[in-house]
């Protein structure tokens, strides 16, 4: 870790176990200069990361510009093609929300045909925005996925899909029945990650949309119950998340909550975020950024 941080001079900030690039993006000389002296050491597992892309045809809105997706998703998907993921993570809100099911559901074939040309496996997080005009079913049946929260194994790292889009009640979102700041992992989905969990013994991620670190509207209601049991486990190393648009990072109890930028904010290339994810047999992490995305380096546990 001191020999990275020091080829990186003033460009980067070492701190809680973490390697911070303080750049709003990697340059290509950077990237390299990443791969040339590597602490990761043994590379196991190659993943990719976006979120938030709020593909919609209509004019922006504020910050966000919907039919701008399309082409920053084009380059991520370039950047992609040459890093050859095993396997890649729409972390929410794919779509933004329509005023009628035909018209979001035109939305989600549009994008969700750009996305399937990224490589690797495809693996979609809920988000909020994705269950406005639509239910749960309609959305996953569009893009293929049989199940909203799941876990799957690639070279004996194991991940984790988690669903928050419930009320407090336990009610599914959908068809617009819900307040987006009344995001709940229900009790079946609870019961169901401790035993996954129980039965894993591997380095694990987690995947989620809304935020398991923070108590404002941003954050999932029983977010600590859901820290507790990841924490429990011994082996969860970090959760990556979305929802808030934003760059953010916190360590808290040992695992590495980090939420990434979403696409869909800003006009112009240089307005786009994604990322790239190494994890390795040790349990070594490395997040690397390109635009808006800030990459970080996790050497173990924090």
């Amino acid at each position: 870790m001191s020999t990275t941080s020091t080829q990186l001079g003033r460009r980067a900030l070492l701190r809680n176990g973490a390697l911070l690039l303080t750049g709003a993006a990697l340059t290509r000389a950077d990237r390299q200069l990443m791969l040339a002296d590597d602490p990761l050491a043994e590379r196991v597992v190659r993943g990719a990361m976006v979120t938030d892309l709020h593909y919609a045809d209509k004019p922006p809105a504020g910050s966000r510009h919907y039919r701008e997706t399309l082409d920053k998703l084009a380059e991520a998907t370039q950047e992609f093609a040459a890093w050859k993921p095993q396997f890649v993570v729409e972390m929410g809100d794919l779509i933004d929300a329509a005023d009628d099911v035909e018209t979001e559901q035109d939305f989600l074939r549009t994008v969700t045909a750009a996305f399937t040309k990224l490589p690797g496996d495809k693996h979609y997080v809920l988000g909020n925005h994705c269950v406005y005009s639509l239910t749960k079913d309609e959305f996953l049946t569009s893009v293929q996925q049989p199940k909203s929260y799941y876990s799957f194994d690639v070279a004996g790292v194991h991940f984790i899909v988690l669903d928050s889009c419930f009320r407090s009640d336990g009610e599914p979102y959908g068809r617009k029945n819900f307040a987006w700041t009344d995001p709940n992992i229900p009790a079946a989905e609870v019961a169901w990650l401790r035993e996954d969990l129980a039965d894993n013994a591997n380095n694990t991620v987690v995947f989620a949309h809304q935020r398991l670190d923070v108590g404002s509207p941003y954050g999932v209601k029983n977010a600590g119950e859901i820290r507790s049991i990841l924490e429990t486990a011994g082996n969860v190393r970090a959760v990556f998340q979305g929802h808030s648009h934003k760059n953010d990072y916190r360590e808290i109890n040992g695992i590495h909550y980090c939420t990434l930028v979403a696409m869909v904010e800003g006009s112009g290339p240089e307005k786009n975020g994604y990322s790239t994810l190494e994890i390795s047999a040790a349990g070594n992490i490395r997040v690397q950024g390109f635009r808006q995305q800030k990459s970080h380096q996790w050497i173990g546990q924090a």
